[in-house]
């Protein structure tokens, strides 16, 4: 069920700006009608161009058309400020400040739907698909690691890995190596060969997406397997365009 929620949080989207990016938040505050209240308050400054509930329901807030103010500083494969090319969609959930819990399965299977009619829409590709914490990991973790990712890649709403073969939690990968798979994946990483914030942070919120069950900012072994297996994933679907 969709239901008209406008917010006055928006403006134009830069001339040219080409909308390829599709961006899932959770709304991190206590209750729904909070978080509703606060993406269409004036003085907040923040929206997205759809919410949605637990129930399924889906609030519209701001026409795709326009620029949402959802992402804030952020970076995605040499490109910052990502409000400019994206569609955000916020996922009420009381979040880890609140108590981190479970998305119910009626507001998945609205989200999936949402977000696959958006992708047709825009032409907006599996790859980019993108959760809050990957384009602001210094700053994010949102939607965190209890989202489905996994359920939505299958519906063909972003990617998910294949199983790494050794799980192996103690080889770890050089460091420049690491930078760079990162960096190639997507994020603000520089291959410098010293551990700084923007590696650990990035790390982090590789893991709290792909590899949920342990998200302690080091990248060993098999999270070297499953970010190799995303890259080759997305590189079969650049060949198939």
């Amino acid at each position: 069920m969709n239901r008209p929620y406008p917010s006055p949080n928006f403006d134009d989207r830069p001339p040219g700006a080409p909308i390829d990016a599709l961006i899932l938040h959770y709304t991190g505050m206590a209750t729904g009608a909070e978080a509703l209240a606060r993406l269409a308050d004036a003085e907040a400054k923040v929206s997205a161009h759809y919410c949605v509930d637990e129930d399924g329901t889906v609030f519209a807030m701001v026409d795709e058309a326009k620029r949402a103010w959802h992402a804030g500083l952020s970076d995605w494969a040499g490109r910052s400020r990502l409000n400019d090319v994206s569609v955000g969609i916020e996922i009420i959930n009381t979040g880890h400040a609140h108590g981190l819990k479970p998305f119910p399965e009626a507001q998945i299977a609205a989200v999936i739907s949402l977000s696959r009619q958006i992708m047709a829409r825009h032409g907006i590709s599996q790859a980019r698909v993108l959760a809050h914490s990957d384009i602001a990991p210094t700053r994010k973790s949102d939607p965190g690691e209890l989202f489905p990712w996994a359920e939505l890649a299958r519906a063909g709403v972003g990617l998910w890995p294949e199983p790494a073969r050794r799980n192996s939690f103690g080889q770890r990968p050089p460091l420049i190596t690491v930078q760079r798979l990162l960096a190639q994946w997507g994020y603000a990483v520089v291959e410098s060969g010293a551990l700084d914030v923007a590696t650990a942070s990035a790390t982090a919120a590789f893991q709290r997406r792909f590899r949920p069950r342990r998200v302690d900012g080091v990248f060993d072994a098999e999270c070297g397997e499953l970010l190799t297996s995303l890259l080759d994933q997305r590189s079969l679907s650049e060949v198939g365009q």
